[in-house]
């Protein structure tokens, strides 16, 4: 240490100073200033990057929130479409269901009505064959039974006995 206390120079460490202060003044105007401008740009972009960012993920949420509204409204209009539907489903069978009981019960009177118009016809014919063997018979029994006088007397006579007054 004593050597440089020898060798020290007044001059040259003067000289060095103004050397040393005209670097940094040269630095400051010609490297400072653009690395640091250079930097702030840099750290402005970050920051615009994250605001970015932070807008994004705002507008995503946003949209989460949006899409889930409109998938719940879907939902909910698909089940209301659903609701109407089997009402609707349910409305048509049971009208179908009474148009056909009162079709059922048309073709059932209609079967009705038939089958007495047809019975009543059937028992008229009955009735006029019926009517018509009685006569073909009673004819032919009268003309057998009127030929000979005592057999016209006995038929009279079994006819009155058949014969009760109320």
């Amino acid at each position: 240490m004593d050597q440089l206390l020898n060798d020290f120079s007044p001059g040259l460490f003067f000289m060095q100073a103004i050397i040393l202060l005209i670097l940094i003044l040269l630095m400051r105007k010609f490297a400072w200033k653009p690395i640091l401008d250079s930097l702030n740009d840099r750290e402005e972009g970050i920051q615009e990057a994250l605001d970015a960012a932070a807008n994004a993920k705002k507008e995503l949420q946003n949209l989460k929130s949006d899409n889930e509204r409109i998938f719940n409204e879907a939902r909910t209009e698909r089940d209301n479409m659903l609701k109407e539907a089997r009402e609707l489903k349910e409305t048509m069978i049971s009208e179908a269901k009474e148009e056909a009981q009162a079709e059922a019960q048309k073709i059932v009177v209609k079967a009705q009505e038939t089958i007495a118009s047809e019975k009543k016809a059937a028992i008229a014919d009955l009735k006029n064959q019926v009517a018509n063997i009685s006569v073909d018979i009673a004819e032919k029994v009268v003309r057998r039974e009127l030929t000979d006088k005592d057999n016209q007397l006995k038929l009279v006579e079994s006819m009155l006995g058949d014969v009760t007054l109320n």
